[in-house]
């Protein structure tokens, strides 16, 4: 099966055939279709499968076949959980657009709104945002979405868990009723699948592989070690195997910035990417990271989405994620397009149970080992900290920082500030108490 044979144009395919594509993936073989015809879809796609292109392809094909109506309003709109991954989809719809006359741009916090709006200001056919940013430029009257045929959630269990729920349902509010809504993720839970139904019409469930699984060609171990001894093995791992990208994932910002200062002082080249980092400082990390002169890059899950890191041999879960579905997201950051990687697991004993929820969620007993001289400590406790015991809630309190005043990753004050640039606290007293607990990263 060929591109053009999904109904895409000689231009799209042109381009597609440029970034190196020349055969769909199984789910663009299943979405594009049913985009071009104006389904509403709920999809579902391992990581590294080629669910953006799943998306953005049909949707570049019908903004280019419609009207175009004066001054270019937003069209189409993408909203992704994080900053990376709206700069990833974004670079994908410039990729894939080069032969049609079609405007995209990308807006999100940590960075001066100025640009974002001059170019909306010129004309805007398809808009790639993460929700704070948004609403923020909407809220001072610099956008509308009054004219939104399309609307597309990339990671959408993420888009609507209840950190981010409240900012959706305000932005839906703004757009016409009539539209097409596409929802994308690598996993779905029985309750988001429930939610997402409330806005979409008549929706089409595309799943090309079961449901929250992972990819084939990554080789997944996990190693029982003491929690004290983690650092030392995650050393030993990297030193005596001379792996030189290696991508770890901490559950916390301040374990992040912990390890990534231990393995410089172990002489091993390292960067930490989280919300706390500003947005020059995680691009910076990025770019050394994926030209080979950063060794590791020590991340939370603010990077277990959107991070397209091509032949990543190694993922490393320095700590187990409370949320399992998290996992997937994480060790998909290997693997990806066919290729091969392995990731691991350090597990100390109050992460067992979190261990058996991710064995259970991806339907796989992870062979285990011990290295002699990390071996677990076999008096420790096998509960959990207290602030992790519901592994299938969507807390994201160990990502906040101790800071009442800290941004996180979509430019917005944890308790209710205003997003984006903007250094003064919110006028609207009412700030404090809609925003409060929503978790945003």
């Amino acid at each position: 099966m060929s591109f053009q044979s999904l109904g895409l144009s000689k231009d799209l395919v042109k381009a597609v055939n440029q970034q190196g594509y020349t055969t769909p993936t199984p789910i663009q073989q299943k979405a594009i279709p049913l985009v071009l015809e104006g389904k509403d879809l709920l999809a579902s796609a391992q990581t590294g499968t080629g669910k953006t292109a799943g998306f953005t392809l049909p949707l570049l094909q019908r903004l280019s076949q419609g009207q175009q109506l004066r001054n270019r309003p937003i069209r189409a709109l993408v909203l992704t959980p994080t900053r990376e991954l709206a700069a990833q989809v974004h670079d994908n719809v410039k990729a894939y657009s080069k032969y049609l006359d079609i405007r995209s741009a990308v807006i999100f916090g940590g960075v001066n709104q100025r640009p974002q709006v001059a170019t909306i200001k010129n004309g805007v056919d398809i808009l790639i945002a993460t929700p704070g940013r948004l609403l923020d430029l909407e809220n001072q009257g610099l956008l509308s979405l009054s004219k939104i045929e399309y609307l597309v959630l990339d990671e959408a269990d993420r888009m609507l868990d209840m950190g981010f729920l409240r900012d959706i349902k305000k932005i839906i509010s703004l757009m016409p009723n009539k539209r097409q809504n596409l929802l994308f993720s690598a996993t779905f839970s029985r309750e988001i699948k429930k939610l997402a139904k409330d806005f979409l019409q008549h929706p089409v469930a595309v799943e090309v592989t079961p449901e929250n699984s992972t990819v084939d060609a990554i080789d997944q171990k996990v190693y029982r070690v003491a929690k004290g001894l983690k650092t030392g093995l995650i050393v030993k791992l990297i030193s005596e195997g001379n792996w030189k990208q290696v991508l770890v994932f901490t559950r916390t910002k301040h374990g992040a910035n912990k390890l990534c200062k231990k393995l410089v002082s172990s002489g091993i080249s390292a960067a930490a990417i989280h919300g706390n980092k500003s947005q020059g400082a995680r691009t910076r990390a990025l770019a050394g990271f994926k030209n080979n002169t950063i060794r590791v890059l020590v991340a939370t899950d603010i990077a277990a989405r959107g991070l397209d890191i091509p032949l990543l041999p190694h993922v490393i879960n320095f700590e187990l994620p409370n949320i399992s579905e998290d996992y997937v997201h994480r060790i998909g950051r290997t693997g990806r397009a066919g290729a091969s990687g392995q990731a691991l697991s350090l597990v100390c004993a109050e992460e067992t149970s979190y261990l058996r929820s991710i064995e259970k969620l991806v339907g796989l007993k992870i062979p285990v080992e011990v290295i002699e001289g990390f071996e677990p400590d076999p008096n420790a406790s096998h509960e959990p900290r207290k602030q992790g015991q519901n592994n299938q809630r969507r807390s994201r309190k160990p990502e906040q920082s101790n800071s009442k005043r800290t941004k996180n990753s979509d430019g917005r004050r944890t308790e209710g500030g205003r997003s984006g640039d903007s250094n003064r606290p919110s006028k609207n007293p009412k700030a404090k108490s809609r925003h409060r607990g929503s978790n945003r990263r």
